[in-house]
């Protein structure tokens, strides 16, 4: 659990910890996997399946344009990372959209 919750805090010097920790727990089996533990920008489909099973499942977005704009930002905001580690993803595409405390 620190291991993610110090790669948020990369990008969210005050990352809340319980949000963190519920993404975990909502991954569950995916984390054990290096391929499922990451998410790719550079795969349409994977943006996809991001918006749909978080933005729009987990979070509740009707919205895909906008969905898709938090994506976007989130990717950009990220592009140092080749490897992004998908709970900071998930976490950074919650806060922008106003979400972390939905969790």
């Amino acid at each position: 659990m620190s291991e993610y919750l110090e790669d948020v805090q990369r990008y969210d010097a005050n990352a809340d910890e319980a949000a963190v920790k519920k993404i975990v727990s909502h991954l569950g089996i995916a984390l054990r996997s290096r391929d499922s533990s990451l998410v790719s920008c550079s795969d349409p489909s994977e943006l996809a399946r991001v918006r749909e099973k978080w933005c729009e499942k987990k979070l509740g977005s009707t919205n895909d344009a906008a969905s898709d704009e938090v994506i976007a930002k989130v990717c950009a905001e990220m592009s140092g990372d080749r490897n992004k580690n998908r709970v900071t993803f998930y976490y950074l595409v919650a806060k922008h959209m106003g979400k972390l405390g939905d969790l």
